[in-house]
C-alpha cells in the first residue's frame, strides 16, 4: 500500500492498515514524499502485521516531480512488490496504477490537482501540469479498479480526464471514540491542512472578525514545498497530537469547514462523532455525505458565514440538536465499515470480479 504523510491520506492509511492487520491481513506500507515524523512512524511500526518503508521520491503533484523521478519511484515500488509478494496492490496515488504488478492494482482517488484547481482556482490547471495529467490519466485507465470516497469525486475525475476506468465508491471512516462527548464550550473549531486553499481557512479568518465566539484552527501553516500562511482573526493552534485534537473536538460546540474542495473530509467525521454542530462549505461532496445533518454556507461569503454561525451560537438547544443529528449520521463512516468495504473489494478482485459492488 502506497501512502504519503502530508495530510489525510496518512490517517486513512493507518486506519485501514490497522483494521486489515487486526483481521489477519499483512500490510506493507510504502511511503512516498516527505517522511513521517518519528511519532507517526513509531505508531505505524507498532501495528502488528504492518511494515513501513520510506522512499525518497517526490509526490506526483509536487513541483520537483518529473518523468525520471516518478519512473524511479515506480521501479522502487515494483521491487518492493517483488520481494513482498502481495495479493493486491493498493495505491493511494495515481501515476503508478499501470505498472506491471502481476496482481490486481487499485488506485484510490483521494484528490487530484485537476479537480482541486477547478474547485479552488475556478480554472483548469495550466499547461505546466500536462505531464501530471498524463500520468494521472494513465494510472486511471490502466488500474484494475479506481476507488473514490464519494460519487462527487468520481464524477469530477470522469469529467476532467478523458479516459474510461472501472470504479466504485468506498467511504472513508474513523474509529468511533470510546467516550461520550463532554459538555460543549463556546468556541468554533476547524482542523486540517491550514496551508491548503481548498480548506478555505482564509474565508473563515475573515468571518471570524464578526463571529461572537473564538475561532480556533488546528493544523500546520507550513506548505510541504516551502512557505507558510498567516491569518489575523482566528487563533492558530499549530499541529496538535491525537489527544489534544480529541479534546478540542469533544469541547467545541461548532466545527466549521467552509471548504471549496473536499473529496471526503475525515476531520468532519471526527467532529461529528464528538457531537459538534457542523458548518460546512456548500459543495457537492459534503452535501452527498452529510445531507440534512449539517449547516451549509457559501465558501466565498464570509459575511453569510459569520451570520449563520452567530445565529447558531444564540440557540444552545438548537446546537445540541444539530450536534446529536451529526453524531447519529457519522455512524455511516466508521472504520469498521470502511475496512469491511475494502475487504469485500479486495476479495472480489481476487475472485476475478473487476468491478465489485460496494458503496
Amino acid at each position: 500500500m502506497s501512502t504519503d504523510a502530508v495530510g489525510g491520506v496518512w490517517t486513512f492509511t493507518m486506519e485501514l492498515s490497522a483494521g486489515l492487520a487486526a483481521r489477519g491481513v499483512e500490510v506493507l506500507i510504502a511511503v512516498l514524499g516527505p517522511a513521517p515524523d518519528r511519532g507517526r512512524l513509531r505508531a505505524a511500526e507498532a501495528l502488528p502485521g504492518v511494515r513501513v518503508v520510506c522512499g525518497d521520491y517526490p509526490l506526483e503533484w509536487m513541483r520537483e516531480a518529473n518523468d525520471d523521478n516518478q519512473a524511479a519511484a515506480g521501479e522502487w515500488l515494483l521491487d518492493l512488490a517483488t520481494r513482498f509478494g502481495p495479493d493486491v496492490v493498493h495505491l493511494n496515488h495515481f501515476g503508478h496504477g499501470g505498472l506491471p504488478w502481476g496482481v490486481p492494482a487499485v488506485v484510490v482517488a483521494h484528490s487530484c490537482v485537476g479537480t482541486w484547481h477547478e474547485a479552488v482556482r475556478g480554472t483548469p490547471a495550466g499547461p505546466e501540469w500536462a505531464p501530471y495529467r498524463r500520468r494521472v490519466a494513465s494510472g486511471l485507465a490502466r488500474a484494475t479498479l479506481v476507488v473514490a470516497p464519494t460519487h462527487a469525486m468520481l464524477a469530477d475525475l470522469s469529467r476532467i480526464y478523458d479516459v474510461s476506468f472501472r470504479s466504485i465508491v468506498i467511504h472513508n471512516g474513523r474509529e468511533r471514540p470510546s467516550t461520550a462527548p463532554t459538555r460543549k464550550q463556546p468556541f468554533v473549531f476547524c482542523a486540517g491542512r491550514v496551508w491548503d486553499d481548498a480548506k478555505n481557512v482564509a474565508t473563515l479568518d475573515r468571518a471570524a472578525a464578526s463571529i461572537v465566539w473564538p475561532v480556533r484552527v488546528a493544523g500546520s501553516v507550513r506548505h510541504p514545498e516551502g512557505g507558510r500562511v498567516a491569518f489575523t482573526h482566528v487563533e492558530l493552534l499549530g499541529a496538535l497530537g491525537p489527544s489534544a485534537m480529541a479534546s478540542h473536538y469533544s469541547r467545541a460546540a461548532i466545527y466549521a469547514l467552509p471548504a471549496r474542495y473536499e473529496p471526503f473530509g475525515l476531520s468532519v467525521v471526527e467532529a461529528a462523532f464528538a457531537g459538534c454542530t457542523l458548518v460546512l462549505g456548500d459543495i457537492p461532496s459534503l452535501r452527498e455525505l452529510w445531507g440534512d445533518t449539517a449547516v451549509y454556507v457559501s465558501p466565498d461569503d464570509p459575511d453569510a458565514m459569520a451570520d449563520r454561525i452567530n445565529m447558531l451560537t444564540a440557540n444552545r438547544r438548537g446546537l445540541r440538536e444539530w450536534g446529536a443529528r451529526a453524531r447519529r449520521h457519522a455512524s455511516r463512516y466508521t472504520a469498521e465499515r470502511m475496512v469491511s468495504g475494502w475487504r469485500h473489494a479486495y476479495s472480489a478482485l481476487l475472485r476475478g470480479d473487476r468491478k465489485p459492488c460496494t458503496s
